[in-house]
C-alpha cells in the first residue's frame, strides 16, 4: 500500500548516500590494489634479476650483467644475459626453487631455458607446488656454455589485484545504478498513486478526500481520524470484495507492533457510522473471513 511506500522511499534516500559513502571508500580500496600491483611487478621482476645474478655466480662469472627482465606474456616472464654461459640443471632448479619461496611465488610455475638463437627449449620442468606433481627431467647435466634465455611462466591463480580492484570499485557502481532504478520506480509509482489520491475517491454517492481525511456527502463534510483514513482507502479501493481481518489489521497497525483483535471492530463501527448517511453504501461484516466494503447501484 501507498503508507508503506511512502515509509520506503524516505528509507531509500538514506540508503542511496550510504551508498556514496560506501563507493568512495571503495574506490579508494580499488586505487590502492592498483598501485600494490605496480609494487608487486616491480618486486617480482627484481627476484627474477637475482635468480639471473645467481646463476651466473654458480657459473664463475661475477662481472657480467643480467639484463632487464622482460615481460612475454601474461604472468610470463624472460630473463636474459649479457654474455654467454654455462649452468647445471640441478643448480638452476635449486636457485629459482630458493629465490621464489622467499616471496611465496613458489606455488606453481614452469620454467624453459632457450637457445638464443634458434629459440630451441634445450631444458624445461615443471614445479607444481606438490612434489608427486612436479615434472622434472634431464637432471644431473651441465648445458655446454651458450647464450641462453630462461622463460618462467607463473601459474595463474585467479585474479589480479588490479583486476580485484576493478572489481570491488564497480560493485557499489552497479549498486548506485541499481538504488537509482529503484529509486525512480518507486517515486515514479508514488506519484502515480498521489495523483489517485489527490483526487477525490467516489465512494456510492460519497465523495472520499484522503489527503484533508474527511467524506462529502450532500453538501455535509465529515472529518475522519487517520486510522479511519487508512481502513476507509483500503477498503474503497476494493469496493464489493471480502478484505480480510488479517490484512487490515497488518497493513493498518504494522508500525505499533502490537496488534488488538479488538481495535478493528471499534473502528468498522466508527466508520459505519460516519458512512450511514450514505444509503447506497453497506459495510458488511463477513463471518471469519473480514469486511466487504458494498456499493449499490
Amino acid at each position: 500500500m501507498i503508507f508503506r511506500q511512502i515509509r520506503s522511499y524516505s528509507k531509500m534516500k538514506y540508503l542511496f548516500g550510504f551508498t556514496l559513502l560506501l563507493s568512495a571508500a571503495m574506490v579508494c580500496v580499488a586505487f590502492n590494489l592498483s598501485t600494490n600491483e605496480d609494487f608487486e611487478l616491480a618486486k617480482q621482476q627484481i627476484l627474477l634479476r637475482k635468480i639471473g645474478h645467481e646463476l651466473l655466480l654458480r657459473a664463475g662469472d661475477s662481472t657480467s650483467r643480467v639484463m632487464p627482465v622482460k615481460k612475454i606474456a601474461t604472468n610470463e616472464y624472460q630473463i636474459r644475459f649479457e654474455n654467454e654461459l654455462t649452468f647445471e640443471a640441478d643448480s638452476l632448479i635449486k636457485i629459482v626453487k630458493n629465490t621464489l619461496t622467499k616471496d611465496q611465488l613458489s606455488n606453481g610455475y614452469i620454467v624453459n631455458v632457450r637457445n638464443c638463437t634458434g629459440l630451441d627449449i634445450v631444458f624445461g620442468y615443471a614445479m607444481a607446488g606438490n612434489i608427486k606433481d612436479d615434472v622434472i627431467a634431464c637432471t644431473g647435466r651441465t648445458q655446454p656454455k651458450g647464450c641462453y634465455l630462461i622463460e618462467i611462466k607463473f601459474q595463474n591463480t585467479g585474479l589480479t589485484p588490479i583486476q580485484k580492484g576493478y572489481l570491488i570499485g564497480g560493485i557499489p557502481f552497479l549498486a548506485i545504478v541499481g538504488l537509482l532504478f529503484t529509486s525512480a520506480k518507486g517515486k515514479k509509482k508514488i506519484q502515480i498513486e498521489n495523483n489517485v489520491v489527490n483526487e477525490q475517491l467516489k465512494i456510492g454517492r460519497t465523495f472520499f478526500d484522503f489527503e484533508n481525511r474527511k467524506l462529502t456527502f450532500a453538501e455535509t463534510i465529515t472529518k475522519l481520524t487517520v486510522k479511519e483514513t487508512k481502513l476507509l482507502w483500503i477498503l474503497g479501493n476494493e469496493q464489493n470484495v471480502v478484505v480480510d481481518r488479517s490484512r487490515l489489521q497488518k497493513e493498518i497497525w504494522e508500525d505499533e507492533g502490537v496488534i488488538v483483535g479488538r481495535s478493528l471492530d471499534v473502528f468498522i463501527s466508527k466508520l459505519r457510522r460516519k458512512l450511514e448517511a450514505d444509503l447506497s453504501i453497506q459495510l458488511k461484516n463477513i463471518h471469519s473471513r473480514g469486511y466487504k466494503l458494498e456499493i449499490k447501484n
